[in-house]
């Protein structure tokens, strides 16, 4: 389990980025955005755990990020990977973050994305 403070402590170690929250509706989703050109490569979200097909209630933190379609369909597969929540499907993935899938991983992906929006 990854915990959104560590996404966004790696974020700005790594990218010197520093969130943005742009919908008043939705306080807590979290884009993350190259400093120059604005770009997302990221973005955390709660999202009700049925809307994902996952079981359980109540909401579940969830990381898109932007992903090679290769890559893509081969982690699919993965336990706490799911396809990606409101963004194409074919370059986005998402995590869920309260899932088994290793923290190095999702740090990997995470830079990944970032390279891939550049």
């Amino acid at each position: 389990m990854v915990e959104r403070k560590e996404i966004l402590a790696y974020a700005k170690e790594k990218f010197n980025t520093d969130p943005d929250y742009p919908w008043p509706k939705y306080p807590e989703y979290a884009v993350l955005r190259h400093e120059v050109n604005g770009k997302w490569y990221g973005l955390i979200m709660n999202i009700p755990r049925i809307k994902l097909g996952l079981s359980g209630k109540g909401n579940a933190e969830i990381l898109n990020l932007k992903c090679d379609p290769v890559l893509n369909s081969l982690l699919k597969s993965q336990e706490g990977i799911l396809p990606a929540y409101h963004m194409n499907k074919k370059y986005w993935i998402t995590i869920v973050l309260d899932s088994d899938f290793s923290k190095e991983e999702i740090y990997n992906l995470i830079s990944l994305s970032y390279d891939l929006t550049k």
